[in-house]
């Protein structure tokens, strides 16, 4: 895999390179760090280039760290990461190069036609036509159209989930609420907003939390119920029971 990382980077003769060979691995690291990495001190990469010394683990250790190299099992292994980040920086460096021979290939690839069976599937949804047509809708279940066309879309299946399902059409009663409308304008934020335009808006996300709350709350104690249901035995087996000790 470091060969052909190697080979990636245009290093010469990476095909037959010996990387266990302790020269070669300094060379190695040396031609990393002067032609793609570049992010040693002086210091230090004078001690790389002092490839005979017996410091030069010494530097190379300090060049690991500058880099946030992980403490690895092996050279080789250190090797391979400063490989990585080598081909990283030149993808980076020539990210526009790259995009290019990738576009150019999903061009000339024969990339099979697929035919959807949805109808769905075919409509542009940031046309005209659909924006018209689902604003339409909106006015005649009296929603307020927001101008993202999709956001107004679900603001539509809202409505028709939770009023125009069969059982709210049967009896409306289970979805229309009766009785005084909550003063929201009246209640308290508990904090002060100068803008009243912007109060009102709080005081409307405030209810809106509120609502999701206890809906939130009811169907948690709904499923308490059932799981209860399920693991609770109202029948005693007497012949568990002991008497004394």
């Amino acid at each position: 895999m470091s060969k052909r990382l190697l080979s990636a980077l245009e290093y010469p003769g990476a095909d037959k390179v010996d990387l266990s060979d302790e020269k070669t691995f300094r060379a190695v690291i040396l031609w990393l760090e002067t032609n793609k990495i570049k992010g040693a001190s002086q210091h230090v990469l004078g001690g790389l280039k002092n490839q005979n010394s017996n410091d030069w683990n010494k530097y190379f250790d300090q060049y690991k760290d500058s880099m946030g190299c992980p403490v690895l099992g092996s050279s080789l292994e250190e090797l391979h990461w400063l490989l990585g980040q080598a081909v990283q920086m030149h993808t980076s460096k020539n990210k526009n190069l790259y995009l290019k021979h990738a576009v150019d290939n999903i061009k000339s690839s024969s990339v099979p036609s697929v035919v959807a069976e949805n109808p769905l599937d075919k409509l542009d949804f940031r046309s005209k036509e659909f924006t018209d047509r689902i604003n339409q809708l909106a006015k005649a279940l009296k929603i307020v159209p927001y101008p993202d066309p999709l956001v107004t879309l679900r603001a539509v299946r809202k409505v028709v989930c939770s009023r125009l399902t069969p059982e709210c059409v049967e009896d409306p009663s289970k979805v229309i609420m009766e009785g005084t409308p909550f003063p929201y304008q009246d209640t308290n934020l508990g904090f002060e907003i100068n803008d009243p335009i912007l109060s009102q808006a709080a005081k409307i996300l405030r209810m809106l939390y509120i609502h999701d709350l206890r809906d939130l709350q009811t169907k948690a104690n709904e499923l308490i119920v059932k799981v209860q249901g399920v693991t609770a035995n109202p029948k005693t087996d007497t012949k568990l029971g002991k008497v004394g000790r």
